[in-house]
């Protein structure tokens, strides 16, 4: 049974597409989603540095369009067997389980990015991954200091967010035997700092047509199956000031009956933490065309071997 998994904001880097764009298809792909986007993909994401990269009204944006560009890129007929994203990754996600369309899907990640940079520009925070250390006193380290734990990953991992004077003060006293290791986001993402731009996710997500699943994917706020195309997108509007819980996907992914899981371009993150969170189950990173051949392996000898409920 194979699981599709889609990367989120913090796993783009210099370059990243510039080897899928040898293919002529692939490359006039990305320039369709650049007219979408509104953004010069076809640059950001080979010549840009990493700086400009890290602005989220361009992570977000090149992040969703390098997981569907890989999608294309794999060529092969079968469907997965269920479909998660990690934060933005979501937006690949459900475009991948049918209920957006990819350029609905990219007007949305477009609009998100705009709306949570605007939000971010009003008070200088950031997120800073926690790794190790006994659980409790990670917890209790947060609320002391006034943080939010807004990406809960498992495998040991958490991620801290709030104002750069909380995560100072966290990496001047991280819990007990643990590593401190800030992240290339410009935001405290899925916390009250994003509030702001709730509103204007959802003004977009009006305008869009949603369709219920043909692939289950699973939700940030708590790994359930999402069932319908209007309780998907209110999940995803709702997800941008609340936390991630892919601690709960990847329980979902296991209880379902996964075992493997092929991470689309920029891939890397999901397949590392899964290492740790998703026993027993076989992994494939994409992150460029080499690895092809391995993720098409894979589906091939995984995908349809089980019924996700």
């Amino acid at each position: 049974m194979l699981a599709l998994l889609c990367p989120g904001q913090g796993a783009q880097s210099p370059g990243m597409l510039q080897p899928w764009l040898e293919d002529p298809q692939l490359a006039d792909r990305l320039d369709h989603y650049a007219e979408v986007t509104e953004l010069d993909l076809r640059a950001l994401g080979t010549t840009a540095d990493a700086e400009t990269i890290r602005d989220t009204r361009v992570a977000q944006p090149l992040i969703v369009a390098a997981s569907l560009l890989s999608r294309h890129a794999l060529g092969v007929s079968q469907q997965p067997d269920v479909t998660a994203g990690h934060s933005v990754g979501e937006l690949a996600a459900v475009a991948i389980a049918g209920v957006l369309s990819e350029e609905d899907a990219l007007r949305l990640v477009r609009d998100r990015g705009r709306a949570m940079a605007e939000a971010a520009g009003a008070r200088a925070t950031g997120m800073t991954a926690v790794v190790g250390g006994k659980p409790e006193e990670v917890e209790q380290t947060l609320e002391r200091r006034g943080l939010v734990a807004a990406n809960v990953n498992g495998g040991g991992q958490v991620v801290a967010a709030g104002t750069v004077e909380q995560l100072q003060a966290l990496a001047d006293d991280p819990p007990g035997r643990s590593r401190v290791i800030p992240l290339q986001v410009a935001g405290a993402f899925h916390t009250e700092h994003m509030a702001p731009a709730v509103e204007q996710v959802r003004a977009t997500a009006a305008g869009l047509r949603a369709a219920d699943p043909t692939v289950p994917v699973l939700s940030n706020a708590d790994g359930a199956v999402m069932r319908t195309g209007v309780e998907t997108l209110d999940r995803l509007v709702t997800q941008v000031a609340n936390p991630v819980r892919w601690d709960l996907c990847c329980e979902q992914l296991l209880a379902l009956g996964v075992t493997a899981a092929v991470e689309l371009c920029p891939g890397g993150v999901l397949t590392g933490l899964a290492r740790r969170t998703l026993p027993g189950v076989e992994t494939v990173a994409v992150k460029g065309p080499e690895d092809l051949a391995a993720a098409r392996d894979l589906i091939s000898r995984h995908a349809g071997t089980g019924g996700a409920q």
